[in-house]
């Protein structure tokens, strides 16, 4: 009789083997934080997304955040703010109507100031949308929690209509190096070069529903929604990076090969029709571009990306500035140089608002001012980048940025003393 055939282990389940533990997977992507530092926050704050306590719900200038650790990741989400700790803890605060802080704050003003949420194992990555937060343990493992949004209003986390205001493991058949966050949907990208999506899908930002299922799945349901499920490209294609806009998805192949989908009614994805695209598409202008691509991001109806020479792009709508380049900039349909910048290692945007961290510390600056995101101090509009200033960044380096709804926060770090 033939031996019975075994099915093979996952890597992330292969702990014991031949009576000999082995060693656990770890995973790693050059997305994850690892220089620790400071939190500053600017904007508006009215639902404490600032962090700073009940009485400050207004910041002209970066502030900073206490915080009992040091922190190596931050971002924002719609309302909400998200730090990661160098010792792997996630601490919240914001707006936590549908559940996106992940713990209590039924204590009255808790939401304003840093709450620890409580997670099982060291989390090496965290995202935030509108009403959901997602962290990445070292193991691979995402938990999520909070709600997804669509037109009509909740859809759930990750079953039909129903919202967590705790962590929640999603369950992904191959380990997740990377997780993006767009306002309703979430994108993850496996140790086998693999994406998955789940969320909200009326945008196309899954790129796996067909325009027939988008409005909540249709005759299928919200259950083929809110399921992580594999976003499928003809022929064999491994991704080493994804990215996400607040209606749309980027993601990289390890050839250096651009995919998008989603919203792009402005051109946003650089498609040459202003139609969504609910499958994958390679935009015509990246396609054609021999340009590496390394970071992506998108507002409501823009997109800046970076290439690895360190020149910033943008293109997609150009009201409010959003774009960065001058009063006189009508829409664009491909990639657009954004002068005026030194060499940049990082874009981030929040709705009509862009943001580009440089190598040498500092962080510019462009679009709508009325929430006071720009940290310029004032309401204005600004049509081209400017640089950000303020107290608390005198002497410091800005090694990340993050932009929500109407608030925006930097992670920074100390300047050494030559």
């Amino acid at each position: 009789m033939p031996p019975k055939k075994m099915a093979p282990k996952r890597k992330s389940e292969a702990l014991v083997e031949n009576g000999h533990e082995a060693k656990k997977l770890k995973v790693s992507h050059r997305s994850h934080g690892k220089v620790a530092g400071q939190v500053l926050v600017l904007g508006q704050g009215d639902v404490g997304q600032l962090g700073l306590g009940e009485d400050i719900v207004e910041r002209k200038k970066p502030a900073l955040v206490s915080l009992s650790e040091k922190v190596v990741q931050v971002t924002a989400g719609g309302m909400h703010t998200v730090c990661l700790s160098e010792t792997g803890n996630v601490y919240t605060f914001g707006c936590n109507d549908e559940g996106a802080l992940g713990r209590d704050t039924t204590e009255m003003g808790s939401e304003m100031s840093p709450g620890k949420v409580a997670l099982d194992g060291k989390v090496v990555q965290v995202s935030a949308g509108d009403s959901h937060t997602a962290a990445l343990t070292d193991d691979g493992a995402v938990y999520i929690w909070g709600s997804f949004r669509d037109n009509n209003g909740v859809i759930g986390l990750l079953e039909p209509m129903k919202t967590s205001a705790l962590p929640l493991q999603l369950k992904v058949s191959e380990p997740v190096v990377k997780i993006a966050s767009g306002n309703d949907h979430l994108v993850l990208l496996t140790v086998e070069g693999n994406l998955y999506t789940l969320g909200t899908a009326e945008q196309g930002q899954l790129g796996r529903v067909p325009e027939l299922l988008s409005v909540r799945g249709g005759r299928r349901g919200l259950g083929k929604l809110l399921e992580p499920h594999l976003v499928k490209i003809k022929g064999k294609v491994h991704f080493v990076d994804a990215f996400c806009g607040a209606y749309f998805t980027f993601a990289v192949t390890k050839e250096g090969l651009v995919y998008a989908f989603g919203l792009s009614n402005y051109h946003q994805l650089g498609t040459k029709n202003p139609e969504i695209c609910f499958l994958p598409v390679k935009p015509t202008y990246f396609k054609n571009s021999t340009t590496s691509w390394t970071d992506f991001s998108g507002g409501q109806h823009h997109t800046v990306c970076l290439n690895d020479k360190g020149q910033v792009y943008s293109l997609g709508r150009s009201e409010y500035g959003r774009l960065g380049l001058g009063k006189e900039a009508e829409e664009k349909r491909e990639p657009t140089l954004v002068s005026g910048i030194q060499a940049a290692v990082g874009v981030t945007c929040g709705a009509s608002v862009s943001f580009a961290v440089t190598k040498e510390g500092s962080v510019y600056a462009w679009g709508m001012g009325t929430n006071l995101q720009l940290g310029t101090g004032e309401e204005d509009d600004e049509w081209v980048p400017v640089k950000m200033t303020g107290k608390q960044l005198e002497n410091r380096s800005v090694l990340m940025a993050s932009s929500g709804g109407q608030h925006t926060v930097l992670l920074v770090t100390d300047n050494q003393e030559s």
